[in-house]
């Protein structure tokens, strides 16, 4: 009957409702059928013979389930049926016949393991008669101002009616108004208050919402009595809703009111328990209409229609009741017991008026009887037997609708295994502690539990520290080395016998040898925090470390966190550590027995956190009174803060002047001096502690200063210069930040040497750096008493210090001497420069000298190619460059002071220098044997536009030193002694009166390349280090002043 898995018998019941016996695995799969769809209600238009219709069923199970159908609770014979089919678990019926296939459709769903039964689904047919007999109806006489009503009569139909009413003819439909009313409970047409316009044929037009079918009735005649009009009357209630009217849950209710009378009757509504509407209550049709949508229980009472008019008012009352169908609150679920359990499976619903349950098992009504107890919405069946196995449904019902709720037994039955939970072959525990030995084998019925060490049986009562619990468990107490040994589990039931057998091994307690301690760490620091133990070497040892609750992730932060150590050490080294670091540590060791852990604090100090909420509170215009509150002070306290200030005239933030001078880690206010008037400024603060300086505060919003008097007088006041007849006076403008305010000027103030007045002008520009007085009068180059203030709209400021400026002088009419006498040379190289040496002048008598100007030209028809050299001071030399080589230039000289130019002197003519050999030095080889350099190459010809090669420049340049030393040398080969231990750099270059030539292809010689030769061709490298020493050829000239 067993095999070697652990297996159940399961009670199934076949088609016959005869027992079977099956075995399975313990993990159970409930297999019965269970519902994918149901049938739903179905209304169908009858269009043609040929119309099918398919109610669905649907269900999954193994092995597949299979399908029955009920029409009005009896079985549908498919056998001898051809117009009803199955498809799956679908029925399709052909030919539909509205008499005959009209009902209640119920699928049920069986396999082996038992049935199910659908929820009910109903199938009807909408249709649309005819109007009977199509005669001429009466006509309806009424005298004007009377109310009317016209009957539509509609005929036999199935499926929700719309109806409408033309007047006269297609398509002049009535329009519903406060005086006309079409109800679409009856179909009638309502004429409050009949007016001539009323006269005419109406035809009730009959619409089914299913089917789209539309019917027409005969027309109705309405004629106008000719005995006069009819006097006003209170209003009469035609149309008025049911005293009692049943609303299901969801679902929109429509009350329909409408009265006639003379004046035409207003409607309104009201509930008679005085609650107002809910927004959801709309009123339609001129009120003839309440619409109450998604109607729930709270929304049940009385509702009055009011109908009034000028003559008095009529009311009609109802009372809207509430109904629900039944909906599960709770359900079972599907139940693997063993033999002889009791069962127990209870379902509750909720619904209105309330439901009544009943229950089936494989789709039959269980009754109370012996064993199956049944109350209300609970089934109980005690000494559960194989027999038992089964689907079983809950079925809650009400008038309004019936619901279905299935699960599935299994009855259990096998002999003890312990394939899935058998004792651990070494099951490790530490000395001293409590050891539990769970003997959990799988059996249905459960099974009886033995224990065995070795060959003996244990007995609970042999000893106090032993202890066998009713689940099979062996507890053992307070373990030492002698409880080590093997322990066997024996299971038995009625159906076989089963055991497992463990070793039990006793370790020494593992204890902590080094521990972390609590530390106080600055940022940026590195330390180790220690975890070292001694074990039992049997045990297996792990370590892991915690930061505030959560494991540390070793692998995804490398940056900061790594384990150090070996086997039986988890030292943990953390780096370079953050203020987001400090925090507790737990170090945790994990052994086969037990676990333990030491903990440590980690404070981490550093610079303190930014200060927040810097506000300027007060300001004048050269103190600012400021407030801030404090930041973090990450570990360490504030002791101290500093102010920064920022104005759009300074780089970046400067430190500023307070009052205190120092402010402490206490103060949150200071006062800021020294400030600029009528400057717009930002301040930040910041704090530092015992491990540094932090980040600045956010900075404080713009804030200006008040403007002021200037308290700055311009410097460098000087002048001098201009033209006759002018005093021309300069000074450093002042910076805009210290203008102290709007409206900024000068004051100049001036007076000759002696005078006692002085004479002042105003310049409103601030920006201006000059005054020019014009006057004949003034001689010239004559002194003045000068002083420049400063003022804004505030007033006048500070004058700066007096000084003396000279008026300008008379233009420069002194002659040079036209005789040059040579003292030097002048040299003109590859580089176009011409140097030029003169004698000093003669002193002037009367003017001061500036300085000299150079004029040179290439041709003397020229006057294009001219160029100017200007040098400042009593000089008698410069330098002229950009010059073209090889090319004749004119040069001549003359004096500048104040007042312009002298006259020049006579031209001298001279010619520079041929530009030197492009070609670099080829076939360049070397040799070194030991540290003895040897260098030869091919000799440099200078074509017919070059200077010709006077010698070679060989550049040497070590490495180390990265110093270069320059030999030079008229022959095409040299020696050199080089270091052993050092990397040189070989340039050779051709010399020529034009300056050096191209240099060769450089040469690398490394330290390790001792005994080796080498040679290569020459191309042009930018690697250049100076210029040869040009050859100066000087000419004197002697200058000779005519004054």
């Amino acid at each position: 009957m067993f095999s070697s898995y652990n297996e159940f018998l399961i009670s199934i019941p076949n088609p016959t409702f005869e027992l079977l016996y099956v075995s399975l695995s313990y993990y159970v799969l409930f297999q019965g059928p269970r519902w994918r769809t149901e049938p739903s209600d179905l209304i169908l238009p009858i269009n043609s013979p040929d119309q099918e219709a398919t109610i669905r069923c649907e269900a999954e199970g193994n092995p597949a389930p299979r399908y029955r159908w009920s029409l009005n609770g009896t079985l549908i014979d498919l056998g001898g049926d051809y117009r009803r089919h199955m498809s799956g678990g679908n029925l399709i019926i052909n030919r539909l016949d509205r008499d005959q296939d009209t009902g209640i459709y119920q699928c049920t769903a069986f396999n082996t393991w038992g049935s199910v039964l659908s929820r009910r689904g109903s199938l009807q047919f909408a249709y649309l008669d005819n109007f009977k007999a199509q005669t001429t109806r009466s006509a309806v006489n009424v005298r004007e101002g009377q109310g009317v009503v016209l009957l539509c009569g509609p005929p036999m139909h199935s499926g929700e009616l719309i109806f409408a009413w033309i007047f006269n003819e297609y398509p002049h439909f009535v329009q519903q108004d406060s005086r006309r009313f079409i109800s679409q409970e009856t179909g009638s047409l309502y004429i409050a208050k009949v007016e001539p316009s009323d006269v005419g044929n109406y035809t009730c037009v009959v619409n089914n919402s299913i089917t789209k079918g539309k019917v027409l009735s005969s027309p109705t005649p309405l004629v106008l009595r000719n005995d006069g009009a009819m006097g006003e009357y209170e209003p009469k209630i035609e149309v008025h809703f049911p005293e009692t009217v049943p609303a299901a849950k969801g679902s929109t209710v429509k009350l329909e009111c409408f009265a006639l009378g003379n004046p035409v009757p207003e409607i309104s509504w009201r509930r008679t328990s005085g609650v107002p509407f809910p927004s959801k209550v709309k009123m339609k049709n001129s009120n003839a209409v309440l619409e109450i949508s998604n109607f729930q229980q709270e929304d049940t009472g009385t509702y009055e229609c009011m109908a009034e008019n000028s003559r008095g008012k009529n009311a009609a009352r109802g009372r809207i009741s509430f109904h629900a169908k039944p909906h599960w609150l709770q359900t079972m679920i599907d139940g693997a017991l063993s033999i002889e359990e009791n069962l127990f499976w209870e379902c509750k619903a909720n619904g209105k008026p309330k439901p009544s349950y009943s229950w089936l098992k494989n789709g039959n009504n269980l009754i109370t009887e012996g064993r199956v107890q049944i109350e209300n919405g609970a089934l109980s069946i005690a000494a559960l037997n194989l027999s038992d196995a089964g689907m079983y449904q809950c079925v809650a019902e009400n008038k309004h609708g019936i619901i279905y709720s299935s699960a599935e037994l299994m009855v259990l039955a096998s002999p003890p295994s312990f394939s899935k939970n058998p004792l651990k072959a070494l099951l490790k525990a530490r000395s001293g502690t409590e050891v539990a030995l769970e003997c959990k084998p799988q059996a249905s019925p459960r099974a009886i539990s033995l224990w065995k060490k070795g060959n003996d049986i244990l007995v609970c009562y042999s000893s106090h520290r032993i202890s066998l619990y009713p689940n099979g468990t062996l507890k053992i107490a307070n373990v030492t080395r002698r409880d080590a040994g093997s322990y066997t589990c024996i299971a038995k039931n009625q159906f076989g016998t089963a055991s497992t057998t463990g070793k039990l091994l006793i370790t020494e307690p593992t204890r902590i040898t080094q521990r972390p301690t609590n530390m106080e760490i600055i940022v940026g620091e590195s330390i180790v925090l220690p975890c070292q133990i001694t074990s039992d070497p049997a045990l297996d040892v792990s370590f892991s470390w915690a930061f505030n609750g959560q494991l540390i992730d070793f692998h995804g932060d490398i940056d900061h966190f790594d384990r150090v150590g070996g086997s039986v050490t988890g030292d943990l080294m953390i780096r370079n550590i953050q203020l987001n670091h400090g925090g507790k540590y737990v170090c945790v060791i994990n052994t086969d027995v037990e676990t333990l852990s030491a903990s440590a604090i980690l404070v981490v100090k550093g610079p303190p956190g930014p200060p927040d909420a810097v506000a300027v509170e007060e300001i004048t215009d050269s103190t600012a009174q400021l407030s801030w509150s404090p930041g973090r002070d990450n570990g360490s306290p504030i002791t101290g803060y500093i102010i920064q200030a920022r104005t759009p005239f300074t780089v970046g933030w400067q430190a500023v002047d307070t009052v205190p001078e120092v402010i402490n880690g206490n103060t949150l206010t200071a006062t800021v001096v020294g400030l600029n008037a009528w400057v717009e400024y930002e301040f930040r603060v910041v704090a530092r502690n015992g491990v540094g300086v932090g980040e600045p505060s956010p900075a404080s919003a713009k804030t200006r200063t008040e403007d002021a008097m200037p308290d700055t007088a311009p410097t460098d006041v000087g002048g001098g210069g201009g033209t006759k007849s002018e005093l021309v006076i300069t000074w450093e403008p002042v910076p805009e930040e210290l203008q102290n305010g709007e409206g900024f000027g000068y004051i100049i103030a001036f007076r000759p040497l002696g005078a006692v007045t002085w004479t002042r002008a105003v310049i409103s520009t601030p920006g201006v750096a000059q005054y020019i007085f014009r006057n004949d009068t003034i001689p010239p180059f004559s002194p003045f008493h000068v002083k420049v203030g400063a003022y804004n709209n505030r007033g006048e400021g500070p004058f700066s210090s007096i000084a003396t400026v000279f008026s300008a002088e008379e233009g420069n009419g002194s002659q040079w001497d036209q005789t040059f006498f040579y003292c030097g040379g002048a040299t003109l190289n590859s580089n176009d420069e011409i140097s030029w040496f003169g004698c000093p002048p003669p002193p002037s008598r009367l003017h001061q000298l500036l300085g000299y100007e150079v004029v040179y030209w290439e041709d003397d028809t020229k006057p294009d190619t001219v160029g100017k050299v200007r040098i400042s001071g009593n000089y008698s030399a410069v330098n002229v460059t950009g010059l073209k080589a090889n090319t004749q230039y004119y040069l001549a000289v003359c004096a500048f002071n104040t007042a312009g130019t002298g006259p020049q002197s006579t031209p001298i003519n001279a010619t520079t220098k041929k530009p030197p050999p492009s070609q670099p030095p080829l076939n360049v080889e070397w040799t070194l044997i030991g540290s003895l350099l040897t260098l030869h190459w091919d000799p440099v010809a200078a074509m017919e536009t070059e200077a010709e090669v006077i010698g070679y420049l060989v550049l040497l340049r070590r490495h180390r030193y990265n110093d270069i030393n320059n030999i030079v040398t008229n022959k095409t080969t040299m020696e050199l002694t080089l270091s052993p231990d050092d990397n040189y750099l070989i340039q050779i270059k051709a010399l020529s009166e034009g300056g050096e030539g191209v240099g060769s292809e450089p040469i690398h010689i490394q330290k390790l390349s001792m005994g080796a030769r080498g040679s290569g061709a020459s191309r042009f490298s930018p690697w250049s280090l100076t210029h040869f020493p040009a050859v100066l050829i000087g000419a004197l000239v002697v200058l000779s002043p005519s004054w």
